[in-house]
């Protein structure tokens, strides 16, 4: 039943990658597929202090970086100056996440806590289940059993992780509502979307703006803010239970004199950077290759337009599709592991 559910999401998932939006003559260009699904743009214009320019008026730029197109009259426009802070895919996602985040783990959290001793059910002993695999075998084993203190910070890291893995995997339902409402108005609506398509300025549904089917973590933003976070925590870390004498004590005891002047930048300064450097080039890296993978081999469909690629292509595409699925649940622990072993070893001198 699993397999089929998940077989089923991929299909749906295959449907609003490669539509040509009323264009079938336009040769297949699977770099644009690829930007369109993995590369992130606003969405929701949202600007502080600054001015709307519509189309054909005095100040227009059509090379503007973006360019948004009014909901009552049809006509596009970007705004100039002020502070831009528009919604983008990535965002929305990330507050799809931090709302599914609220109503799984509130209602857990308050089973759990009516008797702590006693299961309540399977959902909460799931959650359960999870929290004390990491306090156990991820921060405690990392820490020394010092990680009370970084209990909050690493369960919410790995759930975040995961949750933003999981939902890149989910069919882009948006796009896929919108694709069967254009085919049921399209004998209704032709020259409507002719005119559309002629103008360029095809605007999708809000539906499909918001659930885009995005991978949070596949942008270095993400991944980069996070390890920076880390970052801070090794250094805060070390000068907590070190105190001053941290600046000194990153060098391991019992090293000469010559050799301490050589390693103490490299310890104190290159060292942190490098495993902030590693944490978000391994997150981002894995979670933008398999959906590459993925579209790739299904694209292979329609570059080559032959019923005998596609058996090759969605094997294969189904094969990576479940290796992604184990990679969304390895890479939130590695990312939590690695926090708390980078963190737990700044407690102290080597």
């Amino acid at each position: 039943m699993l397999k089929q559910i998940f077989a089923t999401a991929l299909l749906l998932f295959s449907l609003p990658l490669f539509a040509s939006e009323g264009e079938a003559s336009k040769p297949f260009d699977l770099n644009e597929v690829l930007v369109h699904h993995l590369m992130d743009h606003a969405e929701f214009p949202f600007n502080v202090g600054g001015k709307k320019v519509f189309e054909g008026h005095e100040g227009f730029d059509t090379h503007a970086e973006n360019i948004f197109v009014d909901h009552s009259t049809g006509h596009r426009f970007h705004f100039v100056g002020g502070i831009d802070l528009h919604i983008t895919r990535r965002v929305t996602m990330m507050w799809i996440v931090s709302f599914l985040l609220l109503i799984v783990f509130i209602p857990a959290a308050r089973l759990i806590a009516r008797n702590p001793l006693k299961i309540q059910s399977r959902f909460a002993n799931a959650v359960e289940a999870f929290i004390t695999f990491l306090k156990k075998d991820v921060v405690d084993a990392n820490t020394d059993g010092h990680g009370h203190s970084y209990y909050h910070y690493i369960f919410t890291l790995f759930f975040f992780i995961l949750f933003c893995n999981l939902m890149g995997l989910i069919p882009p339902v948006g796009e896929v509502i919108q694709l069967g409402i254009e085919s049921v108005n399209a004998g209704e609506e032709v020259s409507a979307a002719a005119e559309h398509a002629a103008s360029g300025h095809h605007e999708p549904i809000w539906i499909a703006k918001v659930w885009n089917g995005i991978t949070v973590t596949g942008d270095v933003s993400v991944t980069v803010t996070l390890a920076l976070i880390t970052l801070l925590l090794i250094y805060g870390t070390g000068f907590v239970y070190q105190g001053p004498k941290f600046i000194l004590h990153s060098v391991p005891n019992g090293v000469p004199a010559p050799l301490y002047l050589l390693m103490w930048p490299l310890e104190f300064i290159i060292s942190p950077l490098a495993k902030a450097f590693a944490l978000t080039v391994r997150l981002l890296a894995n979670m933008t290759a398999g959906h590459v993978i993925i579209l790739a081999l299904l694209g292979f469909i329609f570059q080559f337009q032959s019923w005998g690629v596609a058996p090759i292509s969605v094997f294969g595409a189904t094969a990576i599709y479940f290796l992604e699925l184990f990679v969304a649940f390895l890479q939130a622990y590695v990312f939590a592991l690695l926090t708390s072993l980078f963190v737990g070893s700044s407690m102290h001198r080597h």
